[in-house]
């Protein structure tokens, strides 16, 4: 753990790092945006860092030399969080917990229907589930802080066992006058005039390259490509006419657009 840093402190870094956004992050961490402000502050001035860039007040982006710093932030919270449930669940008799890692985009009904999975053979056995970006989630499996991850994608290596069980379709967020925003599907040549708004190469550099093929493929080189970390953000470059989002539909967005 980071010397005299507390825990809520690394939470609020962490959360506020991935949605570039305190009101956001202030919903997730269920405190004021005044007390995210003060425990952001707090740990700056505590530890001389400069985590987050900012501009009239808004924060624009995390600083790149303080990425790490947010890594290894997620960790130790992953650490401290699962030392405190396998303490729970042998205290309250549970046998074994399996912990598995799923990224925001994972479908809602894959989390339901792992929670409604009973194995006779093991009646005590506990799930635990956890959020992070794709690659986050290959790199816990692989050193065994899961047991398995919910991953679109996964990149070929020897040591990782993958096995399919779903097909989860790209979508476009578009302006409502773009004329492709009326189509049932859509195509890459549709999209061939636009900016590109995609995963950033450190959220999932996996889904980001097949899209980029694809456009290879097509003979449609992409205008320069933005890059985020979220689907939210990337909607709100959408919604400021930045250009145009292809991503995997997370919980809590609608889109009408296919590709």
């Amino acid at each position: 753990m980071f010397p005299n840093i507390e825990v809520r402190h690394l939470r609020a870094v962490v959360i506020l790092a991935e949605e570039l956004n305190f009101t956001r992050a202030a919903q997730i961490l269920r405190i004021s945006q005044a007390g995210l402000s003060k425990q952001i502050a707090e740990i700056e001035q505590q530890h001389h860092l400069h985590l987050f860039a900012r501009e009239k007040g808004r924060i624009v982006e995390l600083t790149d030399p303080k990425r790490a710093f947010v890594e290894e932030a997620r960790a130790a919270l992953f650490h401290t969080e699962r030392a405190i449930h396998l303490a729970h669940a042998a205290h309250e008799g549970a046998e074994n917990v399996l912990l598995i890692g799923h990224s925001h985009y994972a479908d809602r009904a894959w989390i339901s229907a792992l929670f409604a999975i009973r194995l006779p053979l093991y009646p005590r056995l506990r799930l635990r589930l956890v959020t992070r970006s794709a690659m986050k989630l290959v790199r816990n499996v692989l050193i065994g802080e899961l047991n398995l991850g919910l991953v679109t994608a996964p990149p070929e290596d020897s040591q990782i066992t993958k096995v399919p069980f779903a097909r989860s379709p790209l979508y476009v967020a578009l302006q409502p006058s773009h004329p492709a925003a009326h189509k049932e599907r859509v195509a890459v040549r549709d999209l061939a005039a636009d900016e590109w708004i995609l995963p950033g190469k450190n959220v999932d550099p996996i889904i980001r390259d097949a899209i980029l093929r694809a456009a290879k493929i097509e003979g449609v080189p992409p205008k320069d490509g933005h890059e985020v970390m979220t689907a939210h953000q990337a909607v709100h470059l959408v919604s400021e006419h930045i250009g145009v989002a292809i991503l995997f539909k997370p919980a809590g967005l609608r889109f009408h657009e296919e590709w």
